[in-house]
């Protein structure tokens, strides 16, 4: 008969153990592979605590204790690891329930907020003579109940009034607990609340509060199962085996979807997370030995490399072998290479495609039309549609293009395009886009192809498509993946944020063949910044409207964050000599530091020169940030704000947001001539200004020299110091 016994590992315990030591974190390690070979063993002593047959504790080492929880027959979960005298002193302070919302098992800390938060609470104002009001007196505990709220914690909910005892108590209790009376203490409305966070995690199936067999198996109850996974807990790194689900995320990994799915959320929301654990999950279930790998890609490059390393720690080598991690370029490159149907022709940045019609223009002569108006026609409308006729072009939707073009334009513009392709391509070269535009093409003909001897369908090159970032994608991109994967079960998923669109990439995803109605979701909770600064960074956005990649809006509502800091800082100069003097000045007060956790953005490369040369005169280390990101990870970490997308800081200074540099003073020549287009620019520059002041987790400055930019609200630019 076996002896043996399964043992699991609740998450929150998880993070109880990274705190230990390591000759402790390795003892829990001991302690769990000698529990699931002989649970009986004499040397652990596992009793009832309190005399509850379900709760239990067992012996780690000298000085700690495991908490268990008795799901069935040989069946345990570990919930806690604490001192052995946190354990005994009073036995009563835990409780344990299935959470009837979630299904999940909730285990509770019932320690009063008062013995947690001695000196952390700010004390009322000395003249105040009124008696705080509870936090959450305008709900029943019938609503709280509603939302998800841990039932245990109750009582000390209702006597909460400052949000130090809000934030001792969040310590300890359940994700889902903590992550509603966040959301209404910050004013979400309550169905807001129910809607965004509650619902996400509900159980799909009735909750029996008994069945602790079925709770443990559900997504709300996060564990770790094996001892490999724990192993790796205490390597060498001491880095995480996992990097962190919340509970709604994990829902959303582990999904299975009939056809393309989204995820957005606003930066900080574990998108890029999300995405890793999607393909891992998609991995684990692959056929054995299938030759149809999944993909995962993204527009930057450095986040391509970035996605690999990240993967490579979420599940190894073995994991990585079955993905294809590639930027959405070089995936097209591969592709036409692949068909031999670029030749030998050299790829041009796109951002030469303006400069390069106004030469066409010249030298043939042609005088009535604008090369950038017919640069961003090629690009966005002929290349980005994949249009491949006179006839299609006709046809074509031109959607954000501003000017409306007659029969007769159309195909002057046609004609003037295929001249400049054909004069491209005497020059011996091509742009990205039309790499793209080929690619798709080649993939969409591969996946309508039959063959010849068999007339079976050619197999697609994925079996699924991941993509992060999705709103940096252009239309060609797009019709190229749709090629790479055949429609059906789970076969696209796509995470981003149109706020975050820093490229001239508006697409319209159900027109591309990515079908994506009914199956989006949107994540709220930041992960990376204060309250404070994220507060600042969506003043920011005030007026903006922005599209959610299918037709319809999208708006921040309900982004929030649990971590909280001091208010950003915002101060102006006269001058931009005063104001590097004011970026020298404030990296002083954070003690210069050069270990690569702070960095100073401004608009342009010839001001991240300035900042660059005024640092090196104060002596302060400054590395620019390039193509592939930081030359180097020590000092002080300076660039233009597209160089910020996806990297993160401790602390950051904004500087040179002035009117006429954010937002562009070149973009103004729109405003009369082609308002759609001077609004989509404009928009960019204000997401570059977003993405920028997301990117510190503690601290934020901005500055600005002469007139502030017009995207600083005149409440931000108030708060100056003085």
């Amino acid at each position: 008969m076996s002896t043996g016994a399964t043992l699991r590992m609740l998450d929150r315990a998880d993070k109880e153990v990274m705190k230990l030591t390591r000759a402790d974190i390795g003892a829990v390690y001991e302690f769990m592979h000698k529990f699931r070979h002989n649970p009986g063993n004499p040397g652990l002593k596992l009793k009832p605590l309190h005399g509850d047959s379900r709760l239990m504790s067992a012996r780690v080492n000298q000085d700690y204790r495991a908490l268990l929880l008795h799901i069935a027959d040989r069946d345990y979960l570990l919930v806690a690891v604490k001192h052995r005298g946190e354990v005994y002193d009073d036995l009563s302070r835990y409780a344990y329930r299935i959470n009837r919302v979630t299904g999940g098992i909730e285990v509770v800390d019932l320690t009063p907020v008062g013995d947690s938060i001695v000196g952390r609470v700010v004390p009322p104002d000395a003249g105040s003579t009124s008696a705080p009001q509870p936090l959450f007196a305008a709900y029943t505990d019938a609503q709280l109940l509603e939302l998800g709220v841990a039932e245990p914690l109750l009582p000390q909910i209702r006597d909460l009034t400052t949000e130090g005892e809000l934030l001792a108590l969040l310590d300890r209790a359940p994700q889902l607990t903590t992550d509603v009376l966040f959301a209404l203490f910050d004013g979400v409305p309550y169905d807001q609340v129910r809607q965004q966070v509650t619902d996400p995690v509900r159980a799909d199936e009735p909750v029996d509060p008994e069945d602790f067999e079925a709770a443990v198996a559900r997504p709300a109850t996060q564990v770790t199962s094996d001892d490999e996974a724990l192993q790796a807990i205490i390597g060498e790194t001491f880095e995480r085996w996992q990097i962190f689900l919340h509970p709604t995320q994990r829902k959303l990994v582990e999904k299975s979807y009939n056809g393309p799915a989204r995820v957005g959320g606003g930066p900080g929301t574990g998108k890029t997370i999300v995405a890793l654990h999607r393909v891992a999950h998609l991995a684990r279930r692959l056929p054995p030995g299938t030759d149809r790998p999944i993909l995962l890609t993204t527009f930057n490059r450095n986040l391509a490399a970035d996605l690999r390393t990240r993967l490579l720690a979420l599940g190894g080598q073995e994991l990585v072998a079955r993905v294809d991690i590639v930027n959405i370029d070089r995936l097209a490159s591969r592709v036409v290479t692949e068909a031999k149907a670029g030749g030998s022709r050299r790829v041009v940045d796109d951002n030469r495609v303006p400069e390069l019609w106004t030469e066409f223009l010249l030298e043939t002569g042609e005088s009535g039309w604008d090369a950038e108006f017919l640069a961003a026609e090629w690009t966005q409308v002929i290349l980005g549609q994949v249009l491949n006729s006179r006839s299609e072009y006709f046809r074509a939707r031109r959607p954000n293009r501003g000017r409306s073009l007659t029969r007769v334009e159309r195909d002057q513009v046609w004609q003037l395009t295929e001249r400049f392709t054909s004069w491209l391509e005497a020059r011996g070269v091509w742009t990205w886009r039309q790499v793209a535009q080929r690619a798709a093409r080649l993939e969409m003909d591969r996946l309508a192809a039959t063959t010849e001897s068999s007339g079976s369908f050619r197999r697609p090159r994925y079996r699924h498509v991941v993509v992060d970032e999705a709103q940096d994608l252009s239309a060609a991109h797009w019709k190229m993946l749709r090629g790479m994967v055949a429609p059906g079960r789970d076969d696209m998923f796509l995470t981003g944020d149109t706020h975050q669109r820093i490229y001239d990439n508006q697409v319209t995803l159900g027109s591309l063949g990515v079908n994506i109605r009914g199956r989006s979701s949107r994540l709220t909770l930041s992960y990376r910044t204060t309250r404070q600064i994220l507060a600042d960074a969506l003043e920011i956005m005030t007026g903006e409207v922005y599209d959610d990649l299918d037709g319809g809006e999208e708006d921040l509502a309900g982004y929030r964050s649990l971590l909280r800091g001091g208010r950003p800082v915002f101060r102006g100069a006269v001058s931009w000599a005063q104001e590097l003097d004011l970026v020298a000045e404030h990296l002083r007060a954070w003690g210069n530091p050069a270990d690569g956790s702070v960095a100073v953005c401004v608009p342009t490369r010839e001001l991240a020169a300035d900042v660059v040369d005024r640092l090196a005169a104060d002596g302060l280390p400054a590395v620019e940030i390039g193509p592939d990101g930081p030359k180097q990870p020590d000092g002080v970490h300076v660039g233009t704000m597209h160089r910020f997308k996806g990297l993160e800081y401790q602390r950051m200074i904004i500087a040179a947001v002035s009117d006429g540099l954010v937002p562009r003073q070149a973009i103004s020549r729109y405003r009369n001539t082609d308002p759609k287009r001077y609004q989509r620019e404009r928009q960019r520059d204000r997401s570059l200004l977003f993405v920028a002041a997301t990117r510190p987790r503690d601290e934020l400055a901005v500055f600005w020299h002469g007139t502030p930019s017009p995207f600083l609200t005149s409440r931000l630019v108030q708060r100056q110091l003085p």
